[in-house]
């Protein structure tokens, strides 16, 4: 279970109410359990990820057929390796952090 300070509190005073069947609240609160969290941390973690993946998965870029192309000659090659590649592959991502 994670620890809150008083301004963790403090900053959370969005309030959210849902409505739910018995046997959504009593696996939501198992999961919780399993995984040493009470129902309100686990059921914002929940959402965040994923409110996070459904923008990820939706990112879109429009290219001409020409840079469509160069485009996915560069995702087919592969990854020339360097410093700073390696310091990015080693970096959590900022949802993670």
């Amino acid at each position: 279970m994670v620890a809150m300070t008083p301004n963790d509190d403090a900053r959370r005073r969005s309030l959210i109410n849902l409505r739910m069947t018995a046997s959504d609240r009593d696996l939501i609160d198992r999961a919780a359990a399993a995984l040493g969290k009470n129902r309100s941390e686990f059921m914002l973690e929940a959402s965040r990820q994923a409110a996070e993946d459904a923008l990820l998965d939706r990112t879109a870029f429009r290219l001409d057929a020409d840079r469509f192309g160069a485009f996915m000659a560069q995702l087919d090659a592969p990854p020339v390796l360097n410093e700073r590649l390696r310091a990015l592959l080693a970096t959590p991502a900022s949802w993670d952090r």
